[in-house]
């Protein structure tokens, strides 16, 4: 087994050194980090992927008390699969929101983007900053 130091864990997850303190102060690990004989952080692989699946939850929205009790949950240790995934659950309806939010946006952005397009290429400016109504 791979025993990787604070810095080797930074550098593969895209953690920074003191976000992987509060972390572990955070208690969003799932198990305590190992410490050498000089006291020095010692991570698994298995420390890496977990912190890579919290970087999802964190660029996600998930926020860090959901984190923390999701940890918590796995943690414990079997047993509580419901629990974890009524929270997965919860979170991914957040997100699927949040998708069809953006595409609305995305929408409009991108029919004002063919609006500009046809004034650039016919030369006009009539009615470039005019509204479009929304469909609906």
């Amino acid at each position: 087994m791979r025993e990787l130091s604070i810095g080797d864990v930074a550098v593969e997850t895209g953690i920074s050194i003191d976000s992987l303190r509060y972390f572990e102060r955070e208690e969003l690990l799932v198990h305590e980090v190992a410490r050498s004989a000089g006291g020095r952080r010692v991570y698994a692989e298995n420390d890496v992927a977990w912190l890579k699946l919290c970087n999802r939850f964190r660029d996600s929205g998930m926020p860090i008390a959901t984190i923390r009790e999701f940890a918590a949950l796995v943690r414990s240790g079997p047993g509580n699969e419901k629990e974890r995934l009524s929270l997965l659950q919860k979170h991914e309806v957040l997100i699927r929101s949040r998708i069809s939010a953006l595409q609305d946006n995305l929408t409009v952005i991108h029919d004002k983007v063919s609006a500009y397009e046809r004034h650039v290429r016919e030369g006009t400016v009539a009615g470039v900053w005019e509204p479009q109504p929304s469909p609906e």
